[in-house]
């Protein structure tokens, strides 16, 4: 019998193999610089998606053959190629702006070493290889004056969560102040209970934090109700504290900005979300330009008119000049009761003739109007490829494959849009339709009453999800649906699998297929198959070309009741975050005769703002929270039905 290698010869090899790795991973980054030098000469664009697409298929394919999952393949090549991106804007970006290249600059930022907004700092200053003189400060407002002032170079100001939401005193402060943006970052926020290295979790009493990371956390210390918890003005006091006194006292931060001082961590990942980012803005006093090849964002502010229709108005103005808005926040005026000043982040390059024309339109129709700063962009979108090829195809069905015939979604098949009725709700060109989703587990005995003021709100049916992987009380549902019947709302329900059709048909008017399961083609056959309308929600990673194929596969089994529902798709920099994609809606009502609905229920910030500019869009109904403040709904439902 071969005697096993000894444990300590393989990790010696391991060793030896990660030394490499690290030497090869340096080797390609200095050649992507290099790339980006040989752009800078041709002004070619930094991405080149196409390439990406060729070069990531071959790699799956390659480590496919070696034993490596696609997906590990793909995780490990997004993270470089995201890199290589960053590194050669920061260098084009430089080149661009030769006044602001220095070897040292002083950058102010919140709290003291340690704090976030210090890594964030550091983090970009590595990027472009300058040395970081620090200055902490105890505020927002203190770091714009120092910025102003010339003390500092750079400021640093933490714009958005993905756990908390946007950080309101920032917005607050940018209608005030004369700086520039001119950068972005976003950096991941794990969030630990660090104490002194002798300390153990059963001797903690006192936690002292800063409120962000209090917010962040909840969940974890609502599990852990006895600590005393402390407010500070940045996670570099809370360590400061936890660095004077005893064992009993434990604060909130990083493991790296612990290590600084000497701290432990005791707990890590006690955020509520598994990813938990944060994006900063970088601010000085000059703006900058970016050349025409970088991926830019320009962040304006601007206040419309109180009439009806004014905000949509604007977002139209960006539609006709084909510039995405990834960004929409409201803000109120100050001494200007009832009015907002709405933010907006939108990915265009000031100086391109397309914003500059629409910047002009915007002029001539908004109230105030004014850009806060264009820079690149760093919200590296990670190339997707096609599910297929990502999957492992059986040798048996590559020689059975069968030519393409017309597509059954197409407006080539079928010029006319589709209308697909829902029991007495129709869905269709003409036919707006307001539906409210809920789970199935806040139901209670006194719902009807609940579902009755949905009905005189304006809704016209329920969407009812399942908790994923529980098996269906047929008793609940038949409660349910008795009194969304009595209150003259439709019921539609979610179906996980093909087993699941026999029971729910007999409740429903329509079935939803979540997005998890739009990939699940033995139950798009299934109910393809079936008499019942039926609903397919976009997988939050799906392209538009997945998303009509699996339409393709419910039409071609014969079914033509669907209608397609945008819920959201999920942002490289914001993982946990869904982001309504217009785009899409306006691509997929050109091509497809198919009605879509766009599912609000998820988005946590400006939801009127979205459901006013997908009614202008075309979108053909909306779905929002059964629970949200059923007045705020009306408004909005009543403002909607007098559009469409």
């Amino acid at each position: 019998m071969k005697k096993a290698p000894q444990l300590n010869q393989l990790r010696e090899l391991i060793t030896s193999l990660d030394n490499e790795l690290l030497t090869l991973l340096a080797k390609r980054r200095h050649l992507s610089i290099e790339v980006a030098r040989s752009k800078e000469a041709d002004i070619r664009p930094i991405r080149d998606t196409l390439r990406e697409k060729e070069l990531l298929a071959r790699l799956v394919q390659q480590g496919r053959a070696q034993g490596l999952d696609a997906h590990y393949v793909l995780s490990l090549y997004h993270t470089i190629i995201e890199d290589s991106v960053l590194n050669q804007q920061a260098y084009l970006q430089g080149q661009a702006n030769p006044n602001s290249q220095k070897q040292r600059m002083a950058v102010a930022y919140l709290g003291a070493r340690g704090t976030y907004s210090y890594l964030a700092a550091s983090r970009y200053c590595q990027r472009r290889q300058v040395e970081m003189h620090d200055i902490g400060c105890s505020s927002f407002d203190e770091i714009a004056q120092t910025v102003e002032s010339g003390h500092a170079d750079y400021g640093f100001l933490p714009i958005e969560n993905t756990s908390s939401g946007s950080i309101n005193e920032v917005f607050d402060l940018l209608q005030h102040t004369n700086l520039a943006i001119v950068g972005e970052t976003t950096i991941d926020v794990g969030h630990c209970l660090l104490a002194k290295a002798d300390s153990l979790m059963s001797d903690i009493q006192t936690l002292y934090a800063h409120p962000q990371p209090i917010s962040q956390c909840s969940q974890y210390l609502a599990r852990h109700g006895h600590l005393k918890l402390q407010y500070c003005s940045s996670s570099a006091e809370a360590m400061e504290k936890v660095l004077q006194g005893d064992r009993s006292v434990a604060a909130i931060g990083s493991a790296e900005g612990g290590a600084l001082y000497g701290l432990e961590a005791l707990e890590s990942g006690l955020a509520n979300q598994k990813v938990n980012r944060t994006r900063f803005i970088v601010v000085a006093r000059k703006p900058i330009d970016v050349p025409e090849q970088v991926p830019a964002k320009t962040t304006l502010i601007m206040a419309t008119g109180q009439k009806p229709g004014a905000l949509v108005d604007t977002l139209l103005v960006l539609k006709a000049h084909n510039i995405n808005m990834s960004k929409l926040e409201s803000r109120p005026i100050t001494g200007t009761p009832w009015e907002e000043m709405f933010y907006l982040d939108v990915d265009a390059n000031l100086a391109s003739s397309g914003m500059q024309q629409a910047l002009k339109e915007l002029e001539r129709s908004a109230r105030f109007i004014k850009v806060l700063g264009c820079y690149a962009s760093e919200t590296v979108k990670p190339t997707q490829l096609e599910h297929g090829q990502l999957l492992i195809e059986p040798e048996s069905s590559k020689s059975t494959k069968q030519a393409p015939r017309d597509a059954r979604h197409t407006r080539q098949f079928k010029p006319s849009s589709t209308e697909v009725q829902l029991g007495q709700t129709l869905i269709g060109e003409q036919h707006y339709a307001a539906l409210a989703q809920m789970p199935i587990e806040w139901f209670h005995e006194s719902f009807g009453a609940h579902a009755t003021a949905l009905k005189e709100a304006g809704f016209q049916a329920m969407i009812v999800t399942n908790n994923e992987g529980q098996p269906i009380d047929e008793a609940l549902l038949d409660k349910l649906c008795q009194q969304l019947e009595l209150a003259g709302l439709e019921a539609i329900l979610a179906i996980e699998q093909p087993q699941d059709l026999n029971i729910l048909q007999s409740y429903a008017n329509a079935l939803l297929v979540p997005g998890k399961q739009m990939f699940n083609k033995m139950l798009l056959s299934a109910l393809g198959s079936s008499s019942l309308p039926v609903l397919l929600e976009r997988n939050t990673m799906a392209t538009e070309a997945e998303w009509l194929a699996s339409a393709e596969t419910f039409l071609q089994a014969g079914n033509q009741q669907l209608v397609l529902c945008e819920s959201g798709v999920r942002n490289f920099n914001h993982p946990e975050a869904l982001e309504v994609d217009l785009t899409s809606l306006v691509n997929v009502r050109a091509t497809s005769h198919l009605p879509v609905i766009v599912n609000l229920s998820y988005a946590k910030h400006n939801a009127e703002a979205m459901a006013l500019a997908a009614s202008k869009l075309g979108a053909s109904g909306l779905v929002l929270n059964a629970l949200e403040d059923i007045e705020v709904n009306q408004t909005l439902l009543t403002e909607l039905y007098q559009t469409n």
